[in-house]
């Protein structure tokens, strides 16, 4: 339904921009054209947001997902051609242009969002491998524990590398770590190349101990990078969203700006 409405917008629109003959010979927004089609992306504009909030109010279940996704994506990329074929092309640093920028910029962020929300679920999924993030959690732990038990036999040094993979590596940390999807100093990447190296040149009895201790390490390592990639996943679904929103009332405050600019002091 959305996608009709938005054709048939995005139809008209172009329409009477084609035909219109501005009286002073270039297209802007301060012709009839102009305010109509400014005011159709105002609307618009506050529809779509009153519908977003709306959809996330208790109680609004007569809204269905596929009626908000489709509202925001059809209207969201309608506005585009609203808003451009409004200002005429005519752009300055000014109020105005902010408006149209932030807009801009709101749509793009719309678009990764609804872009993440298609691909990340499923990569979620497949990463996880039918875990949850928590099993998997549980999991790196029992392995620090079974680490820890079989490194009692093999010396301080061992100990200590098998110590420090077990304390100091991190799942998640800064949003920054948590989108990067990974830690440069990983503690426990470090301490299976250790491991490996010290197995190397090590007896023959304590080295088929240590290649024990590896195999143990190098699930826990697996276990890590899949943990990181989860939160990562996750980082990304909602980085979206904390731009989106703030910009969102942004641009709500730039366009009561450019509406009062046009009509008190143009």
């Amino acid at each position: 339904m959305y996608l009709k409405w938005a054709l048939l917008v995005v139809a008209v629109a172009i329409g009477l921009y084609l035909l219109h003959d501005p009286a002073y010979g270039v297209a802007n927004g301060g012709t009839w054209l102009g305010y109509g089609l400014g005011t159709v992306g105002a609307l618009l504009i506050v529809w779509l947001m009153w519908f977003g909030i709306r959809k996330r109010r208790y109680g609004a279940a007569n809204l269905s997902v596929e009626d908000w996704l489709s509202a925001h994506v059809y209207l969201g990329l309608a506005l585009i051609f609203v808003a451009t074929l409004h200002t005429g092309f005519q752009f300055g640093w000014n109020v105005h242009t902010l408006a149209y920028a932030l807009m801009m910029f709101v749509i793009g962020s719309g678009i990764f969002g609804l872009v993440a929300y298609l691909r990340v679920p499923d990569l979620m999924t497949r990463n996880r491998g039918g875990a949850t993030l928590d099993q998997i959690l549980q999991d790196i732990a029992e392995l620090d524990a079974q680490c820890r038990d079989t490194a009692m036999a093999l010396g301080d040094r061992v100990n200590q590398i098998v110590l420090r993979a077990a304390e100091d590596t991190v799942i998640g940390g800064s949003f920054r770590q948590q989108l990067s999807g990974g830690d440069t100093n990983c503690p426990t990447i470090d301490a299976n190349r250790q491991l490996q190296e010290i197995a190397a040149s090590a007896a023959t009895g304590q080295s088929e101990q240590l290649r024990g201790l590896i195999a143990l390490m190098a699930r826990k390592e697996d276990l890590v990078r899949r943990a990181r990639r989860d939160v990562r996943y996750k980082a990304l679904l909602d980085i979206w969203l904390y731009i989106h929103v703030p910009i969102s009332f942004a641009l709500l405050a730039a366009l009561a700006t450019h509406i009062v600019a046009v009509f008190f002091y143009w």
